[in-house]
């Protein structure tokens, strides 16, 4: 008959059965279950942020991202949205997040504390712009004709929908205050391309990757605008980690589910919704640019 164990975790035998448990047979035991193999279960979820870089209300989209990683990475995910660039890298900053799709200018503000996994490929590079958009049928060529205008950034810790082009002013001796007559955030670049169009906002600065995938996926809407300038090429929003206390078996199974993501259908299918062409490995060096822009801004208020 089998043995038991009670409340106090003792080993006890069953009483039809009177044994006594000797030392020998102790030690016997604890041997046994030191010599057995380990068996580890990958049921910790791993948290990953999203910020408005996507398009975030593509709920399809966000289902097939969540399935991928978790077929790949054999263990739960959690995708962990919020409404701004703010609350997605504070919850990374304090350790709530294992790991974010963030963007490059909360990254460059934090790269002491933050490390790069992986940074997107846009049609083949690692890099993306930032677009500045005036509604369709605007007779204007130039961004120096927006002066006085009411002008649609997307959040305050966005590079191309908020640095790009505060940096392009500071560059100019202006600041968005005194060039724009009012400035107003619509927390999401989608929601930047629909205020331009429905002519809330004269003008806006934009994802040049996000107003590219709307000309495709919604052409109605990205159609109504037009770009006067596009920017140089920058790093393109990374996938980052908390440099500090990392769960190591966790972040090198998100990097190695996301550079094979070319390598699977459902991977596969998911490059092909993101437009993306994969994820890879990237120097942090290529993040340079956007600090500069940040160091410009920066020394112009000073």
């Amino acid at each position: 008959m089998p043995s038991r164990i009670d409340d106090g975790g003792r080993m006890n035998q069953p009483r039809a059965v009177s044994r006594p448990v000797t030392r020998r047979a102790v030690l016997a035991g604890a041997v046994t279950l030191l010599a057995a193999p380990r068996i580890v279960r990958a049921d910790t979820p791993l948290t990953f942020g999203l910020t408005p870089v996507l398009l975030d209300s593509d709920i399809a989209l966000l289902d097939l991202m969540q399935a991928y990683l978790q077929e790949a990475m054999n263990r739960p995910v959690d995708l962990v949205k919020r409404r701004t660039y703010q609350e997605i890298t504070a919850l990374l900053l304090t350790g709530e997040l294992d790991a974010a799709w963030i963007c490059g200018f909360p990254f460059v503000q934090h790269w002491d504390r933050l490390s790069l996994i992986v940074v997107p490929l846009y049609h083949g590079k690692p890099l993306y712009q930032s677009y500045i958009i005036v509604p369709k049928d605007r007779p204007v060529t130039d961004w120096h004709e927006l002066r006085g205008d009411v002008h649609a950034f997307s959040d305050p810790d966005s590079n191309s929908g908020h640095l790009v082009t505060w940096a392009l002013l500071a560059d100019a001796k202006e600041t968005p205050q005194n060039f724009f007559r009012q400035t107003f955030y619509t927390y999401g670049h989608r929601n930047v391309v629909r205020a331009v169009a429905s002519g809330l906002a004269q003008s806006g600065s934009v994802d040049g990757y996000v107003w590219d995938v709307l000309s495709h996926r919604d052409p109605n809407l990205a159609s109504q605008t037009k770009i006067i300038r596009r920017s140089e090429w920058l790093a393109f929003p990374p996938i980052a980690h908390l440099k500090t206390d990392p769960d190591a078996e966790k972040i090198a199974a998100l990097t190695s589910s996301l550079q094979a993501a070319g390598e699977s259908a459902k991977g596969r299918e998911l490059l092909g919704m993101l437009e993306l062409d994969g994820f890879a490995p990237e120097p942090e060096a290529l993040f340079q640019p956007i600090a500069d822009k940040f160091a410009l801004v920066k020394g112009r208020e000073t």
